[in-house]
């Protein structure tokens, strides 16, 4: 388990105010001057030495991503921050948010210095009002005591934090999408090439950053790339916010360090799976998007981009949906397969089309009116629609069905023989 000592969001369940004078007292806003005039190319450096890697759900290495930024350009540079948190079983960025807004601020400021941006704009989900307030507030405080705006921190350096709150969509969670939206357009994804750091908001070169991935650079700079780099494992290296939701006893959002045992996440923090672990018969690791696990793969699995990957999963966003033997898990796939087919902007065919016909072919599954050669046909249009779209979203609803015909085929097939029983 993660030490008290090591985790970075110590105001993550809102036992103290989330406002200035509170959030210096826990050490936000200590340095900051200091870790500026490290310089653009250090602090890089530095986030790219920590191992860091985007906690929206991709898990790209962040300093990397701001390493594509131009170091010279005619046009302003800009950081987006993506508060948006759309995803399913994940409310993580919620609560830092709401309670911990100054480690996001302070870090904007930070992340902007070190891309060149001349603003940071904070995406927001439309539905996040009291956190939208709380972070709002925030700003407004950074910008009376002369934390951002002119000459930010005494450095010299002029930089702007306006929060943009969005109308509710899933699809702007993807970085484009949520450029487009931003500029008053129709949330719809762009086509890559060229990527945000070409031109990305209003043409200009862009970063488009996860919550939770740029409040935690104060802290990697303060104690330093090689602290951050020691928790986990290689290439998973750091703390994450986990949410554990579900059938356990105990639901709660946890910072653990990466790598931590499924079992020992869930049995510590959220009070072991209702019924006991035996009781268990699968979990999501990531978020509503990523294929779920059986307890037989539960029963070991690391919580780590690597290790998830290696058994047909992710971890996305950390987002932990535990299911007992009470689920049905056939129909928990549909009401997932039904999200995606609702937020689906349309402008692809493959999932414009696919995403509407899988949900349809799992709602008849539900109830087992199908033939058996339909799980297969249901598998190949799950191949034809993930990487055939512009966006992730296509991914995203073929996984989980994915998953459940790769390790649920059996209760899909024994579904499918009760019904044709009940028809005869």
């Amino acid at each position: 388990m993660l030490k008290d000592s090591e985790r970075i969001f110590t105001n993550l369940y809102g036992e103290e105010s989330p406002f200035l004078e509170a959030a210096r007292k826990r050490g936000d806003w200590s340095t900051t001057k200091k870790l500026l005039e490290m310089g653009q190319d250090k602090i890089i450096d530095e986030v790219k030495a920590s191992g860091l890697r985007g906690r929206g759900g991709a898990g790209f290495s962040t300093g990397m991503k701001w390493s594509f930024m131009p170091k010279a350009s005619p046009l302003p540079s800009y950081l987006v921050i993506n508060a948006d948190e759309s995803e399913p079983g994940t409310c993580k960025d919620r609560e830092i948010l709401r309670h911990d807004p100054h480690k996001l601020i302070e870090g904007a400021l930070i992340g902007g210095f070190a891309i060149r941006a001349k603003a940071a704009y904070i995406y927001i989900r439309g539905e996040f009002y009291n956190e939208a307030s709380n972070t709002q507030k925030a700003i407004d405080e950074t910008y009376a005591a002369g934390l951002i705006g002119k000459n930010a921190c005494g450095s010299g350096y002029d930089f702007d934090v306006i929060l943009h709150r969005g109308a509710g969509a899933y699809i702007c969670g993807e970085e484009t999408a949520l450029l487009e939206s931003l500029e008053g357009k129709k949330g719809q994804p762009r086509l890559k090439p060229p990527f945000p750091a070409g031109a990305g908001l209003y043409g200009c070169p862009t970063t488009v950053n996860n919550v939770e991935s740029i409040a935690v650079v104060p802290e990697i700079l303060r104690r330093g790339a090689p602290w951050f780099a020691g928790l986990g494992r290689p290439n998973n290296t750091g703390t994450k916010l986990f949410c554990i939701s579900g059938h356990v006893n105990k639901p709660c959002n946890v910072e653990e360090e990466m790598g931590i045992p499924l079992r020992e996440l869930i049995d510590k923090h959220a009070g072991g799976v209702r019924g006991g672990w035996d009781n268990l018969l699968a979990v999501i690791p990531g978020g509503s998007s990523v294929p779920l696990l059986p307890k037989s793969i539960c029963d070991n699995i690391l919580m780590d981009f690597d290790s998830l990957r290696a058994v047909q999963s992710g971890l996305g966003t950390a987002g932990v949906i535990v299911m007992d033997k009470s689920t049905d898990v056939i129909n928990a796939i549909e009401r997932l397969s039904h999200f995606y087919y609702h937020e689906s902007c349309g402008q692809c065919t493959p999932c414009r089309e696919g995403t509407g016909w899988m949900w349809r072919v799992m709602k008849r599954l539900v109830k087992g009116d199908a033939e058996p050669e339909e799980i297969d046909q249901l598998l190949d249009v799950t191949k034809e629609v993930e990487g055939h779209t512009i966006c992730a979203l296509g991914d995203a609803a073929a996984w989980p069905i994915q998953g459940l015909i790769r390790h649920f085929r059996g209760e899909v097939e024994a579904r499918i023989k009760k019904h044709g029983k009940r028809a005869a």
